[in-house]
């Protein structure tokens, strides 16, 4: 990057930076995003495709969940990142949806393009594509349908949505029924439900099958010592921030002993502490003890010779989890034990899973946290229906909290896109052109629909429009059979934030990219050269390295 002054050039960038601007800038972004967007297109829809994603070390991921697959690539192009972070964002917000939000956004800067070429300027076509996002928001609230949230059969078919397509097909009621059940379960009397309260653990062994439900929580733990029993039925269980061993002092200090008798009477000190703590804990009518810190090893031997069930060390996300679920406190005293604190539990069992040790507390009450253990053959299985799990948890989440849902199968795409274009109508101007364009991008998803199950586009597309034409605003592309069928009835529905999200979120990233017409790149930092590190070490010593003039 330079300029001239009187013939000589003055360079403003480093040796090495380098400067693209206006019609350059902005398709090098545009292709970039666009290369984004196709990377995962082959993956919406029941019958998209997978990844399979390997690492520089090595490890395989396989799985058509665009977020992953977006965080799994190493990704340098700065206009592409920023079609990541659109996948992120759609993630956090819902957990679903985060394919159709790419491939929306690649496809606005596409049809952009194609306006640019026509040099309707960037302004123009951003100005277009925020009013059509506003009126796209608007327009979804029309067309969403309002649910209950005790409406457990629409919960189980957004839960399939959510997965189809996910290689959880083969057990797909088993495992909605199981979501459905975590999310009544977890919901709290205002509305609102944390997936976090769900806790869902992986194992390999055994089939999708054999999946289950514990209403109360697995801890991936064992018992502190093999004489306590293994299986507490009736269980009062305490859960304790505190470390059960004697008391260290605050501040150094040293214990001066000068006769053996007095060693014996500091040793005999130390085991009264601690057998005193045990009292309290078996004196309050614990039978189940779960700590967070340490358990000393002759407080395990006590405990053990009360026939308390105890484990150590145990995470404080699960320690919070355990107190939803039981209804007990996390105490974090000694002092404080008291049997008002102890939470409940049917049962709290230590039981082999896939070849290890996990502690099973069940039969709670009211469990406001609860666990879903998934089985699979194989790592790469287990992993993909975790992630499909999640995804489904989330939107069941959603719908819960909302109550608005949207059918799916492209059903408010095509919907969109024909009111989008009768409101560009009533525009006039070149806005016109721009609402139009962002009318036509959305019909990619029908379109990438039909593609990725073998359809002919341009005639599913044509098939759906005319069913939106007459009024059928429901009617998406059932990829199983082909042609176009009511979303509704067929039990496709999504939840409205879904689709509110994906579409504000691909039209924001797609206005950033079209505003950027100068990308100012610097130079890549190498490390010094033999040369510079020669210099760099012969000047260390005194100011031999310096250059001339610097004394």
């Amino acid at each position: 990057m330079s300029a001239q002054l009187g013939g000589q050039p003055i360079f403003i960038l480093k040796e090495g930076g380098n400067r693209t601007r206006g019609r350059d800038a902005q398709s090098m972004n545009i292709a970039a995003a666009k290369a984004v967007a196709g990377a995962v297109r082959s993956t919406l829809g029941p019958k998209g495709m997978d990844k399979m994603l390997v690492d520089t070390i090595g490890d395989v991921v396989i799985t058509n969940d665009g977020v992953t697959i977006l965080k799994e690539m190493d990704i340098e192009h700065p206009a592409a990142k920023m079609m990541v972070e659109i996948a992120k964002t759609q993630d956090d917000e819902v957990g679903d949806g985060t394919t159709t939000a790419v491939i929306i956004a690649g496809e606005l800067l596409k049809k952009a393009e194609e306006l640019l070429e026509m040099d309707i300027h960037p302004t123009v076509i951003t100005l277009g594509y925020r009013q059509a996002a506003e009126k796209a928001q608007e327009l979804l609230k029309t067309i969403a349908i309002d649910v209950k949230a005790k409406d457990t059969a629409i919960l189980a078919k957004i839960a399939g949505t959510a997965m189809t397509g996910k290689n959880a097909e083969s057990s797909k009621d088993k495992l909605c029924d199981l979501i459905v059940r975590a999310i009544t379960l977890v919901a709290d009397a205002d509305g609102t439900v944390d997936t976090e309260n769900v806790k869902v653990e992986k194992r390999v062994g055994g089939s999708i099958d054999e999946s289950e439900i514990i209403e109360g929580m697995i801890i991936d733990k064992e018992r502190v010592h093999p004489g306590m029993p293994k299986s507490v039925k009736n269980a009062k269980i305490l859960l304790l921030n505190a470390a059960v061993e004697y008391k260290k002092t605050e501040v150094d200090a040293e214990i001066s002993i000068t006769s053996p008798d007095q060693l014996q009477m500091f040793l005999d000190e130390e085991e009264r502490m601690i057998k005193s703590i045990v009292e309290k804990i078996k004196a309050s009518g614990a039978n189940v003890l779960f700590c967070q810190k340490g358990i000393d090893d002759i407080a395990q031997h006590y405990l053990s010779k009360a026939g308390i069930f105890a484990t150590r060390r145990v995470k404080k996300s699960d320690m919070e989890k355990l107190a939803r679920a039981t209804g007990a406190s996390l105490i974090s005293s000694i002092d404080a034990i008291s049997g008002d604190e102890l939470g409940i539990a049917g049962i709290v069992e230590e039981r082999k899973v896939g070849g290890e040790e996990m502690i099973f507390v069940e039969k709670c009450k009211n469990p406001k946290a609860v666990s879903i253990i998934i089985k699979g053959g194989t790592d790469h299985v287990v992993d993909e229906l975790g992630r499909a799990l999640e995804d489904a948890l989330r939107v069941v989440a959603c719908v819960v909290e909302d109550k608005k849902v949207v059918a799916g199968g492209g059903a408010p795409e095509v919907e969109l896109s024909l009111r989008l274009r009768e409101y560009a109508a009533t525009q006039g101007g070149r806005i016109q052109l721009a609402i139009e364009a962002f009318a036509g991008a959305l019909e990619i998803i029908p379109r990438t629909l039909a593609e990725n199950a073998g359809l002919d586009p341009i005639d599913k597309l044509v098939e759906l429009r005319a069913a939106h034409e007459k009024g059928h605003k429901t009617f998406g592309l059932d990829v199983f059979e082909g042609k176009a069928v009511d979303m509704w009835e067929a039990g496709v529905v999504e939840p409205l934030r879904v689709k509110t999200q994906a579409i504000s979120s691909a039209a924001e990233a797609a206005v950033m990219i079209l505003r950027i017409d100068d990308v100012i790149a610097s130079a890549k930092s190498a490390g010094p050269s033999p040369e510079e590190m020669a210099a760099m070490g012969g000047g260390m010593g005194g100011m031999g390295g310096m250059p001339p003039g610097m004394m």
